[in-house]
């Protein structure tokens, strides 16, 4: 008699406990998530097909469909509304993510009581405070309404249930990876769990009509924790950015199905809340009556808005055989090519054996290449000693063969520029269409632009001090 061969029924079947990944044999370790011990049996899932069911609406033409369900709806925070294109959308689910301690909770918590009112409630479930410490933060910043409702829950069943007693039109979920589903085995914040705690979630939102907002853990290297599957499943995706030493936070769009994603929100963190700012110039800039050796003004693009910054440099004789070269708020790379730059096209001698530190003013980042220009220019002055002129602003990417290239938005930064009462403006060649009363000066290249020192401090070369001799 024929031995009888098993079945895929019969075989034994393993997953991992964290990411559900699949084997026929058992390891050690999950090649998927890389976690030690999870891979279990379990019995080998039966084949299944699916068939045509009934459909729960009818398929329309594109035309005949009510757009007027998407309409935006104010959070009450105009910062916010500007990265989400006007708002929240009804059944929108919005991902915001950032570092700890850089004000998420602090910036939906507001946003949770400034949305309520008595036709939308707000429903705000904390998985990492008690009800009691979320009550002390909604007193600090004056975030108490009527209609705002604070629920601590960690369990996912727990968190619907909810949702059905408080009919809200606004969820704020703080924060996802705390959240876990008894049905689904492993620790919370794991990527079973994310995936299960989120897909469930947005299938309320979807069914209800109502906006949520998931708070998200990030990596050492800034990345979203959890499965990438978490960004493609929601409909926005936001960034909360900012040096906890400073003031500035910036809420960056990365994805957003409802709008532009090249739209930046500036806000402020003091004791009292976090509070949007309209006009964030004035934190990048310093004010003095005269100017100061080793300063430069610069416009830069924060997604399309532009701020104005100040870039300062200091150079002072070395102690040491290798000098040193700080940076703080620009790239390194970015200040060592302008040093080089400077050095060989600029002929400028006087920056090789010093030591050179570079900052930005107010923690403002600056690593696109419009700021190339500024950069070089304060460390001209610095090196020279000698200040630039007063309301000066400069503006242009510099290349090793020491050219000025034109960048984008060159007339937004002018007008920016100009709004804040700049009157002399350094740019690369064709700027476009130039504000009234600013008087625009074209370069070429460095050599042009180091002109606007004076002459009788401007660092020399060494042939020019030779044919002065």
């Amino acid at each position: 008699m024929a031995a009888r061969t098993k079945t895929s029924k019969d075989r034994p079947s393993y997953r991992c406990t964290e990411c559900g990944w699949q084997t026929a044999k058992w390891l050690g370790r999950c090649p998927e998530c890389q976690a030690w011990g999870t891979v279990e049996e379990y019995g080998a899932p039966a084949v299944r097909t699916t068939a045509p069911g009934r459909v729960t609406t009818s398929a329309l033409p594109i035309g005949q469909v009510d757009g007027r369900q998407a309409t935006a709806r104010s959070t009450g925070v105009p910062e916010l509304d500007r990265v989400l294109g006007g708002g929240l959308v009804p059944g929108a689910v919005v991902l915001v993510a950032g570092e700890p301690g850089v004000g998420k909770s602090t910036l939906l918590l507001d946003v949770a009581a400034k949305a309520a009112d008595a036709e939308h409630r707000t429903l705000y479930v904390t998985g990492e405070e008690s009800a009691s410490q979320v009550r002390l933060r909604a007193d600090r910043i004056g975030a108490i309404d009527d209609h705002l409702y604070l629920a601590a829950e960690t369990d996912l069943s727990a968190v619907l249930g909810h949702l059905d007693a408080v009919k809200p039109a606004l969820l704020i979920l703080d924060s996802v990876q705390t959240v876990a589903s008894p049905e689904i085995d492993g620790a919370p914040g794991g990527m079973a769990q994310v995936r299960e705690v989120a897909g469930a979630l947005i299938r309320a939102s979807k069914e209800r009509g109502m906006s949520t907002l998931l708070v998200g853990h990030v990596t050492k290297d800034g990345a979203i924790a959890g499965p990438r599957l978490l960004e493609h499943l929601v409909d926005v995706v936001l960034h909360f950015e900012g040096d906890r030493h400073a003031r500035l936070r910036l809420v960056r769009g990365v994805k957003n199905r409802y709008g532009a994603t090249d739209e930046v929100g500036c806000f402020e963190l003091h004791d009292e809340g976090i509070t949007g700012l309209a006009d964030p110039s004035g934190l990048f800039l310093t004010r003095r009556d005269e100017p100061v050796p080793g300063t430069c003004l610069t416009v830069t693009l924060e997604g399309r808005r532009p701020l104005v910054a100040e870039v300062q440099a200091l150079t002072v004789d070395s102690q040491i055989p290798s000098p040193r070269r700080t940076t703080s708020g620009l790239e390194t790379s970015r200040v060592s090519m302008m040093l080089a730059v400077l050095e060989q096209r600029g002929r400028i001698s006087a920056l090789g054996k010093r030591d050179i530190y570079s900052a930005t003013v107010g923690g403002v980042k600056l690593s696109e290449p419009a700021a190339d220009l500024a950069v070089a220019l304060a460390l001209a002055s610095a090196a020279s000693d000698t200040p630039l002129p007063k309301n000066l602003v400069a503006i242009g990417e510099v290349g090793l063969a020491g050219e000025v290239r034109r960048v984008t938005g060159v007339q937004r930064r002018l007008a920016e520029a100009h709004r804040l009462g700049f009157t002399h403006a350094l740019v690369p060649g064709d700027p476009g269409k130039i504000p009234p009363g600013m008087k625009v000066l074209e370069v070429a290249d460095i050599g042009e632009a180091l002109r606007v020192l004076p002459r009788s401090r401007r660092p020399q070369a060494p042939r020019e001090q030779e044919e002065r001799r």
